[in-house]
């Protein structure tokens, strides 16, 4: 819940910030010169592509979190409270590298499950590999889609 609440508030946040950027476009819009109109129309695409990609995060957050809550009622979420840890309280190297495999190794024998691929995404992030587990999350959002 924390969680949420400070992506709420970074989103009301950014949404001020785009709200004035496109103010900022459209002022230099208004000056009917011709160099401040290009600029004010280079401004005026910013505030489209934040909310565009706003939104992207969003829903792909939206779907993880329904994907997590079925896992959940299932009592199959991944779980690597057993697993050592460093002081920083990140998993330790070996033993991320070793769940991982066994991760793998459940998505080779199941590939068209996306709970199999939902572990390997955290097994991913455990192992500190961020772009690799979004990939692997999108797969298992993808083929649970096509489950329902």
């Amino acid at each position: 819940m924390r969680a949420r609440n400070a992506a709420v508030l970074l989103t009301v946040a950014l949404a001020v910030y785009l709200v004035l950027l496109a103010g900022r476009g459209v002022a230099l819009v208004r000056t009917a010169e011709p160099v401040p109109v290009l600029l004010g129309a280079g401004v005026l695409l910013l505030p489209l592509l934040g909310v565009w990609v706003t939104v992207v995060t969003w829903r792909s957050g939206a779907r993880i979190q329904r994907l997590s809550r079925k896992l959940a009622a299932e009592g199959a979420l991944p779980d690597v409270s057993g697993l050592p840890r460093r002081p920083s309280g990140r998993v330790d190297r070996a033993a991320a590298d070793a769940w991982f495999e066994e991760r793998r190794a459940e998505v080779a024998a199941a590939p068209d499950d996306w709970r199999t691929w939902y572990r390997l995404a955290y097994a991913y992030d455990v192992a500190g590999d961020r772009g690799r587990a979004r990939r692997t999350m999108r797969r298992a959002v993808e083929l649970e889609a096509r489950d329902r």
